[in-house]
């Protein structure tokens, strides 16, 4: 929702305030409602502290799902676009979509077309989205468009929650364990310094090393800090820039473990967007533009970018995918089936379900695989440090006796 300044008349007299609307049209007419004749209105600029905050897209993918699976049925029922779009401006749950839609509402209201008004919000709307609806337009089947992107977003939507799920767990684990280790060292160990100094006897090197953990983590533990922020800082720097992003993108392809996984998603979400943009009749270079911008990995990016040059040159899309790892035989057979046969899109189709099953199957593999060697881990952490403080004690009960 926007909001607007405005100045009127009502029957009191002058009046002025701030209404809250999806567009300035409707803004208008709430006002008129209330027996306001509006004189001037003009919208409120967001500032740091009015504006909704967002990292990435702020529609989520399940919102984003849900109004296209409406909007088709709309269509299908012979309902107008413009009206289609209000009805789900008012239904959606999400804010952000909500008020976009409102101003698309108000672009198709003044004769522009449903794609042209979308691709005013690339925040929102994917050049995937933007284009398909281009063609379904043209083509005069925008609810059989709509169908086709549900589809794809809710099979993408299911595979990236496949791969949260899995790396969720070690990272809950992980931060757990860090949490545990600070109070122990902060919490406890201290409490058993007094004990040690008057023993006198040397302590054991493994006791040594944690009783100076605690002494540098109560003193200095500005810098552990510093360190993490630093670490997230030069993450989120190295995601916006191109260049540096490929190298991390490479890295975390190499993981162990999770890399392969990571690998598999990105070759999914690759062929789906891929398939969907050619079942919608998208030119086949046009379509090869959108998927290196979309598949969110660059160094399939960069694979994808020398294919559609291949093809502006005469050669197979698939001469450079042979020769880089990322692209297993599957991938490059099936696409090369799919060329010499006319039927890529199939081809695509069939090998995006291949993959997300697979991530679906690996991640189920992993998180059971994973929770007994994090516990394991967690165990390890703590029990070190335990033993640490008992191995001394133990020795302190047995001069006694």
């Amino acid at each position: 929702m926007a909001r607007y300044k405005y100045q009127g008349r009502d029957k009191t007299g002058k009046k002025s305030g701030v209404v809250t609307s999806k567009s300035k049209k409707e803004a208008v007419i709430k006002l008129r409602e209330e027996g306001i004749r509006v004189l001037n209105i003009e919208e409120v600029p967001e500032t740091f502290l009015t504006k909704d905050l967002s990292i990435g897209n702020p529609v989520k993918l399940q919102d984003f799902v849900i109004f296209l699976r409406q909007f088709a049925t709309l269509i299908k029922a012979g309902v107008t676009v413009v009206d289609s779009i209000n009805i789900l401006a008012s239904q959606t749950n999400s804010k952000a979509l909500s008020k976009v839609l409102g101003q698309v509402e108000e672009d198709i209201r003044e004769g522009n077309s449903l794609s042209s008004s979308v691709s005013k919000h690339k925040k929102i709307f994917s050049n995937l989205f933007i284009n398909m609806v281009r063609v379904g337009e043209l083509g005069g089947s925008l609810d059989e468009t709509l169908e086709r992107l549900a589809v794809h977003y809710e099979k993408q939507h299911k595979t990236r929650s496949k791969v949260k799920s899995a790396l969720a767990y070690p990272a809950v684990i992980g931060v757990v364990a860090i949490g545990v280790v600070i109070f122990l060292l902060i919490g406890v160990v201290p409490t058993f310094v007094g004990m040690f100094a008057d023993f006198g006897a040397e302590l054991p090197a493994i006791t040594q090393f944690v009783l100076s953990a605690s002494v540098f983590t109560q003193e200095f533990w500005w810098v552990l800090l510093l360190i993490v922020i630093a670490f997230i800082l030069a993450i989120v720097l190295i995601r916006q820039q191109k260049s540096t992003r490929y190298y991390l993108d490479l890295f975390i392809l190499r993981m162990p473990i999770f890399g392969k996984l990571l690998q598999k998603s990105a070759l999914a979400r690759m062929t789906r967007t891929l398939s969907s943009l050619m079942t919608s009749s998208v030119p086949i270079l046009q379509a090869l533009v959108i998927v290196e911008n979309v598949v969110d990995n660059e160094v399939v990016g960069a694979v994808i970018k020398d294919s559609r040059t291949a093809l502006e040159q005469g050669r197979s899309m698939t001469e450079p995918m042979k020769k880089h790892w990322v692209f297993p035989p599957l991938i490059t057979q099936m696409i090369a089936i799919g060329e010499s046969t006319g039927s890529l899109d199939e081809m695509l189709g069939k090998v995006a379900d291949f993959y997300e099953d697979d991530v679906e199957n690996t991640t189920d593999s992993l998180k059971s695989l994973i929770e007994p060697l994090m516990i394991v881990f967690l165990a390890g952490i703590v029990g070190t440090i335990v033993l640490a403080i008992m191995v001394p004690m133990f020795d302190m009960f047995n001069h006694i006796q």
